[in-house]
């Protein structure tokens, strides 16, 4: 079952659920959810490696980062392909997983959002990936909400994020041995 957003703000409140929310989503978020902002984007590079134990993933470029009072924009191209990081961070107890879902607006432009979840126990930035489907250029500003949060409460036990992606990093460094 999802919580609604009065449970989520007060989970905001008293646990730090969601840090760095913007004021529309502290006092009138719509839906079930919070609206999460563009905060960084990245290009990728060079060669990525999955395996059965270990992995190393593509080297990333931060081409632009939302900073609050200034305007910075990127032009989406199609077929521009990109990571990025939201401004928000979470911090999932163990008892709830957040669901991530793109604005509409998104896909009514042609941009299709990648996303995942936040699992009980991961805290951190987001990182999600964009890719320009349609035939048309999109100009995005850095911090303009992109993705819907919605958090469902969990029955059973569940065991706690433990991951190498706790705490936001985008990429590794070198080759790792998975967790």
């Amino acid at each position: 079952m999802y919580l609604g957003v009065d449970e989520l703000l007060e989970l905001v409140k008293k646990n730090n659920l969601v840090e760095g929310l913007c004021e529309r989503e502290l006092t009138n978020p719509e839906g079930n959810g919070f609206d999460l902002r563009l905060g960084e984007l990245f290009t990728i590079s060079g060669k990525g490696f999955l395996g059965e134990t270990e992995r190393k993933t593509c080297d990333v470029k931060s081409v632009a980062k939302y900073e609050e009072g200034k305007d910075n924009s990127v032009v989406v191209k199609p077929g521009d392909f990109y990571l990025f990081k939201t401004i928000e961070k979470v911090n999932m107890p163990d008892n709830l997983v957040g669901m991530f879902k793109p604005r509409t607006t998104m896909q009514r432009m042609g941009i299709f959002l990648r996303s995942s979840q936040a699992a009980p126990g991961y805290s951190g930035e987001l990182t999600f990936a964009i890719k320009n489907l349609g035939p048309c250029e999109v100009e995005i500003e850095m911090g303009a909400r992109v993705i819907h949060m919605m958090c469902a409460e969990i029955k059973g036990k569940t065991n706690l994020y433990r991951g190498q992606w706790q705490g936001g990093r985008v990429t590794t460094d070198k080759k790792e041995v998975q967790v």
